[in-house]
């Protein structure tokens, strides 16, 4: 029992230490972030196993267009899982953005972002980037400046909107673990998968 409730403890306390670290990057409204030149799409899938749209999809489409259209980011680097040949997030996320208006060559993609870690080192250590903006909800920009700011990338985020109900709850759960592997990660300076572009 002791060691159920420290390692709850330890679970919370992380939560709380990456949010905080997080907290001065992000940002809610398109007129107050500052501009950079690249916006860092984070990917997701899009469609839910009931073949209904994820919500966490269309609102980061939204976001970036937002971003875009304000003239806060010049061009938008895609980073999503291309693990498979059936399952490829940067093409989808490619194409929604055309279709919201975003030209063709202003968009960028990385098809190997397979997870949080790979997507923020591979733009910084791949694509050349030392600042740019990352899109996506609140609780993973959290995540993703805290491994960026750990490693010296001069990142901010702009929160897309979130995704509320019972599928949102089982997102941000699921945060928790994700932020103790983040920590691991970095005490363990853990690498992306694929160093190499795949451009």
């Amino acid at each position: 029992m002791i060691t159920i409730l420290i390692s709850f403890t330890g679970i919370l306390l992380n939560n709380y230490w990456i949010s905080n670290k997080a907290k001065p990057y992000l940002y809610n409204s398109v007129s107050n972030i500052p501009a950079n030149k690249v916006g860092l799409l984070l990917g997701t899938g899009k469609f839910l196993t009931n073949g209904s749209i994820n919500l966490y999809y269309k609102y980061r489409i939204d976001a970036a267009a937002k971003l875009f259209k304000a003239g806060k980011i010049d061009i938008i680097l895609v980073s999503g899982d291309n693990s498979r040949k059936d399952y490829d997030e940067p093409t989808m996320f490619k194409q929604d953005l055309i279709a919201s208006g975003i030209p063709e060559e202003k968009i960028h993609l990385d098809y190997a972002g397979f997870r949080t870690l790979d997507s923020v080192l591979r733009a910084r250590d791949v694509f050349g980037l030392n600042a740019f903006t990352i899109i996506s909800q609140q609780f993973h920009n959290e995540r993703a400046i805290f491994l960026a700011q750990s490693h010296g990338i001069n990142a901010i985020a702009f929160n897309a909107k979130n995704v509320n109900g019972r599928y949102g709850i089982k997102t941000k759960l699921r945060e928790y673990l994700a932020r103790v592997k983040s920590s691991i990660d970095l005490l363990f300076n853990v690498q992306p998968k694929i160093f190499r572009s795949k451009i």
